[in-house]
């Protein structure tokens, strides 16, 4: 097992605070690369393509943002981005976020077929993740938990249901959803139409899963969504892209949770990057 500094791993844009390398039977098909990073600013890992190495990126501190081809969506909480080797593809982290890459020749078995997309991983995994990217982990039982990781990964909402869910599902089933498009403008009442379920229903599940009703943890989302943006697009941009119908709701929005605009704020990641 290694643990040390590097200073350039394939990253783009705005250099991380530091970044850190755990190595486990390096050199094998079973082995695995963790590299832990953590951002000042907007963190970026720009039109990256590994021709020998599967990627996935999984952050415990909030939303990645990311790209493959045409496709651009955010990765909320529970879940990872998952990139074949030699497939193109961008992502992106808020400012004081730690991301985990972790570095893999075998795909796992849940993800076969899958070239790039939005992934949950399971609490236990994501666990073991944040275990072995310490020094000391001993080897073999680094190893052991490369395979816990890899079984607790799943391309499916079902499967992200199985991962998190802890009272019917349907809250959820939504969350991931709207976490891959916070700008959905889907009400809850649709959503209980969709899922044929009542809108109490829905409602006291967000409560149980989350501890808010439902339009307060999209707002909490959209916030979140939009600080991974801020230092790169304008304020109006943002706005529609996170479900704002006006620049200044989404302002208002953003002042109230964070103590800032959204201008101020982008300002100020910018000059301490």
């Amino acid at each position: 097992m290694r643990s040390h500094s590097v200073t350039d791993v394939g990253h783009f844009g705005t250099d991380p605070l530091w970044c850190e390398e755990y190595g486990y039977g390096l050199g094998t098909l079973t082995g695995v690369l963790v590299l832990k990073y953590r951002s000042a600013a907007v963190l970026e890992f720009g039109q990256s393509r590994q021709d020998f190495l599967h990627q996935l990126y999984w952050s415990p501190d909030g939303v990645l943002s990311t790209w493959y081809g045409a496709d651009a969506q955010f990765v909320g909480a529970g879940e990872a981005f998952w990139a074949h080797r030699a497939v193109s593809h961008e992502v992106r982290a808020a400012d004081r976020q730690t991301v985990y890459r972790i570095c893999l020749r075998q795909v796992p078995e849940a993800l076969g077929g899958l070239r790039a997309g939005a992934v949950s991983i399971d609490d236990e995994a994501a666990r073991l993740v944040q275990a072995i990217a310490r020094p000391g982990y001993d080897e073999q039982a680094a190893l052991v938990a490369r395979e816990r990781i890899m079984a607790g990964l799943g391309a499916s909402t079902r499967d992200f249901v199985g991962h998190h869910a802890t009272g019917t599902g349907f809250a959820m089933t939504v969350a991931r959803a709207l976490s891959h498009d916070p700008g959905d403008p889907v009400r809850l009442e649709e959503w209980a139409e969709r899922l044929h379920v009542s809108v109490k229903t829905l409602q006291r599940d967000f409560v149980r899963e989350f501890g808010m009703p439902y339009s307060q943890w999209r707002t909490k989302l959209r916030l979140r969504a939009s600080r991974v943006l801020l230092e790169s697009r304008p304020v109006a941009e943002v706005a529609h892209r996170v479900g704002y119908a006006t620049p200044s709701a989404f302002i208002t929005a953003f002042a109230r949770e964070y103590g800032c605009t959204p201008g101020r704020y982008a300002l100020h990641e910018a000059d301490s990057a």
